[in-house]
């Protein structure tokens, strides 16, 4: 925790009036009844006519159709951040729903707009893309949009999928998170929330350790038919959505979101597993040794080193050490993000019905990123806040791209906020005394490693759920069998698994929000070392063509952002010299 109570009492907490000013605002009410007007309004004058219209009217209405959604995605995101800031709070619920509610009520009226878009001959839209300049800066969102012409259906059953999602999987995830929320966790003489619970996994205390675990364990094993039953519903909703589709495999459509291929995906898992080995494997083996066991309890796999610099660092120490490192490499990148600490952009302190896990929120081109963090004064807390800002930096450089453009594919939307904890970590290295350098560079290894091989061990344990759940419902005991099959085989014989381990999936929100998200992490982490490696080869204007790949947002395929570095993701050996830098890293603490 901070060094006291007046330190987290201090702590910033996010302005949302930048983008209303209350829930019962004039600004809400004014939004919702112009985006209904916007909406109508697109039907009732190109509904059923956009393949008529020539380069410059066609660029009229996406132009609309923008503006509209960037309306409603303002009205979602203020929604989203006040739920997400206090999640137990049944009015902050209901204002949420109420939102998603309206949302499908006025987005109904054009579904047909990207149905029609995609039913569009290719040739001709190539020559309406010719006709208009301003129709042609939106060709990687036509293409984006077009690429899911074999998957959309009739645009009445895309209207049912709307509505039925706000009493489908929405009603089931927000389920999940308010039931999270509410759970508290006696440790010792106090209640817990799960952020402050999981916490204590990191504490040099071992019987803190301990105890932390079992109540964990506890708590969420006795919440485990509630979790299971939500996880099953979302697994067999995503089988429909898939099978109506036509989709083949659970997670092609996630790739196709993602502007990747399936075989480039396949590449990175695969890359990984085989690296398990020579990287967790040897790397727990050695924590072991260090810890003085032959194996470590489940519990110890984020247990500080003995060594281990245990202090905590104030809000200040952290802000200080983030700029510093950020503004060594680009001065600019340490202007954008020192914009989150001056003008209410950042919610830091933990509270109860806070959601646990950190993000940065791009809301819209027309506002601002909001970066939601849970502050308890750790070194990982600082690498957390590196993370963040580097997302908050990319979604500010983007944001010029335009609603549409500006969202980055998940496999690229990782590199900044990776990058960014590389540079703070390289910082802090360089700095330190001989005798913390083996406990902070084993915990940055340990970084990397949850980074890449957990979370493509949370991919396989999605993949496996998935080609089950196909069969039948799953016990929370089938659940169980696969998470447990997972985790031994990604992190090796050093582990001791016990049965108090098997409910540990239940809290891991991915599963239920973003299908399938969780490779992106690892592909994040291996890109971010190719490019770090081409940083110290000392590449030719690195800072500019990497300011440059953020600012392009959305608007560029992998392969054409990565090409100024001579990178090139579907090559099979780009994964193999991105984990060969954690193996290094491995290597080095072997030989110390």
């Amino acid at each position: 925790m901070p060094d006291t109570e007046r330190e987290s009492a201090t702590l910033p907490v996010w302005d949302l009036t930048d983008l209303y000013s209350a829930p019962d605002g004039p600004d809400v009410a004014r939004d919702l009844e112009t985006a209904h007007a916007e909406a109508r309004a697109i039907a009732e004058r190109w509904k059923g006519r956009l393949a008529e219209l020539d380069g410059e009217a066609l660029a009229d209405a996406v132009e609309a159709y923008e503006r509209l959604h960037e309306r409603l995605a303002r009205l979602l995101s203020y929604a989203g951040l006040r739920r997400a800031g206090d999640m137990a709070s049944p009015e902050t619920g209901r204002f949420h729903q109420s939102i998603q509610e309206r949302f499908a009520e006025i987005a109904a009226h054009t579904v047909f707009f990207q149905l029609e878009l995609n039913e569009i001959d290719d040739d001709v839209l190539a020559h309406r893309l010719e006709e208009s300049g301003r129709l042609g800066r939106y060709r990687p969102w036509l293409e984006q949009s077009r690429s899911f012409r074999p998957h959309q259906l009739a645009e009445d059953m895309e209207r049912l999928l709307l509505d039925r999602d706000v009493a489908g999987s929405s009603a089931w995830t927000r389920l999940f998170d308010e039931t999270l929320a509410a759970l508290r966790f006696p440790f010792r003489d106090r209640r817990l929330t799960m952020e402050e619970a999981l916490d204590r996994l990191s504490d040099a205390d071992a019987g803190a350790r301990r105890a932390a675990a079992s109540t964990l364990s506890t708590v969420l094993g006795e919440n485990e038919r509630l979790f299971a039953h939500i996880l099953n519903t979302l697994l067999k909703d995503k089988e429909i959505d898939d099978r109506w589709r036509g989709f083949s495999r659970s997670v092609s459509a996630r790739n196709l979101q993602n502007r990747v291929e399936d075989e480039v995906v396949d590449a990175l898992v695969g890359a990984v597993k085989r690296a398990y080995p020579a990287l967790s494997h040897r790397y727990y083996r050695l924590k072991a040794g260090w810890l003085g066991s032959e194996r470590l309890a489940w519990w110890d796999r984020n247990a500080p080193l003995p060594e281990a610099d245990g202090r905590d660092y104030s809000w200040a120490e952290a802000k200080r050490l983030v700029l510093d490192s950020y503004g060594a490499f680009s001065p600019q990148m340490a202007a954008l993000a020192g914009r989150f600490f001056d003008t209410g952009w950042i919610d830091a302190p933990p509270r109860p019905g806070k959601a646990s896990g950190p993000f940065s929120h791009s809301t819209v081109p027309g506002a601002h990123p909001y970066v939601l963090l849970n502050y308890q004064g750790r070194a990982r807390d600082v690498a957390t806040l590196a993370h963040e800002l580097g997302h908050g930096v990319h979604q500010s450089l983007a944001a010029g791209q335009g609603y549409f453009l500006a969202a980055t594919p998940l496999t690229l939307a990782e590199t900044a906020s990776v990058f960014g904890e590389m540079l703070t970590f390289q910082a802090m290295l360089k700095t330190a005394p001989p005798e913390g350098r083996r406990a902070l560079l084993a915990g940055k290894v340990e970084d990397m490693l949850n980074t890449v091989v957990r979370q493509t061990a949370f991919y396989e344990f999605e993949r496996r759920l998935h080609e089950a759940r196909a069969g039948a419902e799953l016990t929370a005991e089938d659940i169980g069998d696969i998470w447990m099959e997972t985790q031994r085989e990604s992190l090796g014989d050093a582990f001791a698994f016990d049965d108090s381990y098997r409910a540990m999936w239940t809290y891991i929100g991915h599963f239920i929000h973003a299908p399938f998200y969780v490779y992106a992490y690892a592909f994040g982490d291996c890109l971010v070392n190719a490019l770090y490696a081409a940083y110290e080869d000392g590449s030719e204007d690195f800072e500019a063509k990497y300011l440059d790949m953020l600012a392009a947002g959305g608007s560029k395929h992998h392969g054409e952002l990565l090409a100024p570095f001579g990178l090139d993701a579907r090559d099979p050996a780009f994964w193999d010299r991105g984990l060969a830098r954690i193996a290094g890293f491995v290597d080095e603490l072997e030989a110390a």
